[in-house]
């Protein structure tokens, strides 16, 4: 049994959830008129209603037992001092940095990092700006229409998923797309509508090797070449987000065009980077700094918030006692605002490539779950869709459930119906209907005897099901940072807790190695296979009908 299960926090925990698993939620909310306050959270633009979940007082004295036990507050601040935390690759997890918007230095390796920060933002408010304003144009002199960026992972998720977000922001006449697949379809359906002398292709790879990357802009900078015809051409045209300044030049990429960052920004945390490049291009660098303004805001508030009203811990906790003593496997993200659509993709590498991990910090094989699947759509599309599986479905998916106050599209009553619909949902996930409601209904819509009798099963549900609830006025581009840097800080609160290393992704480079080995004997039907049956046998299938 490992350290963690037979801690004393934990052990309390798991007397606790006896206790607490057969207590309805309505019972809970009949026996505490005060629980919605005691149970809700205000910081800054939003409120978080966390009163909808299995949880009474002393679960959250527990809860917060467990996270001082584990050395959270030490575990925070070591993160903002850029220690090495990310203890495999021996780095520092300093996306913090990057949107620090003090007067205070912080240290990498003895180095205050801020000069460098500020220096990478500025050349990108010069060179978007230049862009936006028609100052930088194309090889024939035509200003930008339609920018291009090819990269994977966190060089794709994040900054698409910030710019659908923010498109009532965005720049009219400067459109953005986003390239990942290797799979030529993804690249060639971007390309097929697009003019070359008015498209401006971003590349973002660190090292300017990551094989996805490199073939898409090697195929775009054909493309380009072939429909304007010369090759100086891609100075104007291409951008690079890359450190590997000898390989961006053998590109022909100019030097002023490339972006860098550093080691100590992990790819699923570097939005907040040049990476962010494309947002700063589609809605200006004044609002990616508000951006930055919005993630920092709630910097401060994880860094200096008691734990017990602090959001990011509550959330993290409340996800370790859902999947750890519920046995909850996956959490489902709603967003009740069709420009967070892409969202719940974004949070999915965050979450699951941070914390699913089966080998403690110390090497050892952990016994207790760690992580959950994420996964989510729009409301009310998923009312239409997979809410029936949470409502009376067999496994038990806490959910979150974010909503703006305001529509940056009023419409006549969507607004009012969306937040109807989305209060509604957690209301009757937590509520249900039992037997005796369900009887009732039917009775007083006609039915009666054997008919009643049959239908009556089915009409039943369990209710019992959490919730979390995050309000905010609208959705802009503070507002925006400040749910970015609260799902990042949720996944390292529960990191600490299980004692793993949430900044490495180890789990990624096997496949990546293999295809390394399968490629070549794709396109040489002479070299000998050297895998398993099904795997040997599918190259063979492949080479006999490509």
């Amino acid at each position: 049994m490992s350290k963690l299960i037979n801690s004393p926090a934990w052990r309390a925990l798991s007397s606790h959830y006896e206790a607490i698993k057969p207590v309805h939620m309505r019972k809970l909310f009949q026996e505490d008129t005060k629980r919605f306050d005691k149970f809700s959270v205000q910081f800054d633009n939003l409120f978080f209603d966390f009163s909808k979940n299995r949880i009474n007082e002393e679960t959250i004295r527990l809860l917060i037992g467990l996270a001082e036990q584990a050395g959270l507050t030490a575990n925070i601040e070591a993160m903002f001092a850029g220690e090495k935390i990310n203890s495999t690759e021996r780095r520092a997890a300093l996306h913090t940095a990057l949107r620090n918007r003090s007067e205070n230095p912080v240290y990498v390796d003895g180095k205050n990092v801020m000069p460098d920060v500020r220096r990478v933002l500025e050349l990108m408010r010069r060179f978007s700006d230049a862009v936006r304003t028609g100052h930088h144009c194309g090889h024939t002199g035509k200003q930008f229409t339609d920018i291009v960026n090819i990269g994977i992972g966190g060089s794709d998720l994040g900054p698409l998923m910030v710019c659908e977000a923010l498109k009532p922001y965005a720049k009219p006449n400067l459109r953005t797309h986003f390239v990942s697949n290797v799979d030529g379809t993804h690249l060639v359906e971007t390309l097929k509508y697009l003019d070359a002398e008015t498209t401006m292709i971003i590349v973002s790879s660190k090292t300017f090797t990551t094989q996805e990357t490199l073939t898409n802009a090697h195929s775009a900078r054909a493309w380009l070449v072939g429909r304007l015809g010369d090759e100086q051409c891609v100075a104007k045209h291409f951008a690079a987000v890359s450190t590997n300044l000898e390989e961006t030049a053998k590109f022909g990429i100019n030097s002023d065009s490339v972006f860098e960052f550093w080691d100590w920004v992990g790819g699923r945390y570097s939005l907040w980077s040049a990476i962010g490049l494309p947002i700063a291009l589609f809605v200006g660098m004044d609002r990616f700094e508000e951006l930055l303004g919005g993630a920092y805001a709630m910097d401060e508030h994880f860094r200096s918030a008691a734990l017990d009203k602090n959001i990011p811990v509550l959330m993290g906790m409340l996800g370790i006692w859902y999947g750890n003593f519920f046995g909850a496997g996956s959490n489902a993200v709603f967003p009740y605002d069709q420009y967070l659509h892409r969202f719940p993709a974004y949070l999915q590498q965050l979450d699951m490539e941070s914390n699913g991990k089966g080998v403690d910090r110390d090497g050892n094989a952990v016994d207790y779950d760690t992580g959950m699947v994420v996964w989510g759509e729009p409301g009310t599309n998923g009312q239409h869709a997979f809410y029936q599986l949470i409502h009376q479905g067999t496994h038990l998916i806490p959910a979150d459930f974010l909503a703006p106050l305001h529509s940056q599209n009023p419409l006549g009553e969507h607004h009012a119906i969306l937040l109807a619909n989305c209060f509604a949902q957690t209301e009757a996930l937590m509520v249900g209907k039992t037997e005796q409601e369900a009887r009732s209904e039917l009775i007083a819509q006609g039915l009666q005897g054997e008919s009643l009798d049959v239908l009556l099963p089915h009409k039943v549900f369990q209710g019992n099901k959490p919730t979390n609830t995050l309000l905010f006025e609208r959705l802009d581009p503070h507002t925006l940072g400040m749910l970015i840097a609260l799902y990042e800080h949720k996944v390292f609160v529960q990191s600490v807790v299980w004692n793993i290393n949430p900044f490495d992704q180890w789990g990624v480079e096997l496949g990546k190695q293999l295809a390394g080995k399968i490629l070549p004997e794709l396109r040489n039907t002479t070299m000998p296979s050297l895998h398993d049956a099904s795997t040997g046998g599918l190259i063979k299938y492949y080479q006999q009908h490509r």
